[in-house]
């Protein structure tokens, strides 16, 4: 999944930061450049998060925000390069894991826990599993800020009816599936394999499916040869039986996520499914609107791997993304980004707009809401998959220190090319621990 890099030089990063251009800006008010300043994603939150700073900003001269917006891979290389130089925004915003340990351990993240124990109602605004996300040993240095991710099977109902198929429930039936959309002319799937986080996907759910979350509970742990689990050895070889197979689209290395153009290769009748995030029917419906409303797009759980003994309930992904306050921020811009923190988002305009959107908020208390959207249906199978799954596994580029997680896309990206061998990322894996 998207993640934050480990700090780079600041001389290194001066050249790539100022080769970054934001799009977006701050909204109505006064915002200046002492004002405290965020920097988020573009895609399918920027709406929702440029409408949010618009209002906040209106209501609140002396406490406006700025906010500017970069593509994902583009904000990840200037932020760790930003705050390696003691800089960057006031809002840090991030996935939690590793590389929140590694900016909380370095002193770059204001530590939240006093603000929450002053602002109960704030800290019980939001679902406990997902509020523990942003804490690192029994501290809070982020809160949630978007919406709950699992990752789902998204395909195209309009392509299987031509090839009179079904969605797939276990895996035989989804290799099953790769000839017959061959045949057709159809890419059985769609991969972003350009910016590599999509693949992680693919390994992160087979092994549990096939070993259960103990198997990465291990790895995270540092135990010595835990990469060399006999379920990882199978993840990457059912991974690459499926690329031989030619289950992903021809030139998938070139498809990049931050254009959402594995998104659109499934809408437009290029591939028949994708493994995506939330995110993946937000983009959709943004990219394709009359596809999702005239009810095209379907979803289903991830498939089960027979002999498996993980459970078939358990989720991947992202419980949300969060927001951080920058420990080298001016004294008015920390009051600045928790007064926006508590009074700024998640109001009801804020979780209006998420699920409008086509997401669900990690708040609670927001059943009726979601059973009167439009994206009913995709909503609350979401917050079923969430709420009902045994286990949430965050992204391992997250959960792993910054350094393990580059190793860790490197190597996977060598599976998917047929580069290396199982046995191979194995190894090198394990000499990270």
């Amino acid at each position: 999944m998207p993640n934050i890099r480990p700090i780079l030089s600041a001389t290194i990063g001066v050249g790539v930061a100022l080769a970054l251009v934001a799009c977006g800006s701050s909204g109505p008010g006064a915002a200046t450049s002492s004002s405290a300043s965020m920097w988020a994603l573009t895609g399918s939150d920027q709406k929702t998060v440029q409408n949010s700073i618009d209002v906040w900003n209106d209501a609140h001269d002396d406490q406006a925000v700025k906010v500017d917006f970069f593509a994902n891979d583009a904000y990840k290389t200037k932020v760790r390069t930003a705050i390696g130089a003691g800089e960057g925004p006031t809002f840090i915003y991030g996935w939690g894991g590793g590389s929140l340990k590694a900016y909380a351990d370095a002193g770059s993240l204001e530590d939240l826990s006093g603000y929450l124990a002053d602002n109960p109602e704030l800290q019980d605004r939001f679902l406990p599993s997902v509020l523990a996300n942003g804490q690192i040993d029994g501290k809070t240095y982020a809160l949630p800020n978007n919406r709950i991710q699992p990752a789902a099977l998204y395909f195209n109902k309009d392509l299987f009816d031509q090839i009179g198929a079904q969605p797939p429930k276990t895996w035989d039936e989804l290799m099953a599936l790769v000839p017959r959309f061959n045949a057709a002319g159809i890419a059985p799937i769609s991969l972003a394999g350009q910016s590599k986080w999509p693949d992680l996907m693919w390994l992160e759910i087979l092994t549990d499916r096939i070993g259960g979350p103990a198997v990465f509970e291990k790895i995270a742990a540092g135990e010595g040869e835990s990469w060399s689990n006999p379920a990882i050895i199978e993840a990457l070889t059912k991974i690459q039986d499926l690329v031989q197979a030619g289950g992903f689209i021809k030139g998938f290395s070139s498809v990049a996520a931050d254009t959402s153009a594995d998104k659109a290769l499934l809408y437009t009748g290029k591939a028949a499914m994708l493994l995506a995030l939330g995110s993946g029917y937000q983009d959709t419906k943004a990219g394709a609107p009359a596809f999702v409303a005239a009810g095209k797009l379907g979803y289903v759980p991830f498939p089960t791997v027979e002999g498996g003994t993980g459970d078939p309930r358990d989720v991947v992904g992202n419980p949300s993304n969060l927001w951080s306050v920058n420990a080298n921020a001016t004294v008015a811009q920390k009051a600045a980004a928790e007064s926006y923190l508590k009074d700024g988002m998640f109001t009801d305009a804020f979780i209006d707009d998420v699920i409008a959107s086509g997401a669900v908020p990690p708040v609670k208390g927001i059943e009726d809401k979601l059973a009167s959207s439009p994206d009913k249906d995709f909503l609350e199978f979401t917050y079923k998959l969430a709420s009902e799954a045994p286990h949430f596994q965050l992204s391992w580029d997250q959960a792993l220190s910054p350094k393990q997680a580059d190793a860790l896309l490197t190597n996977l990206d060598g599976i998917f090319v047929r580069g290396i061998t199982p046995q191979q990322f194995v190894d090198a894996m394990n000499a990270t621990l």
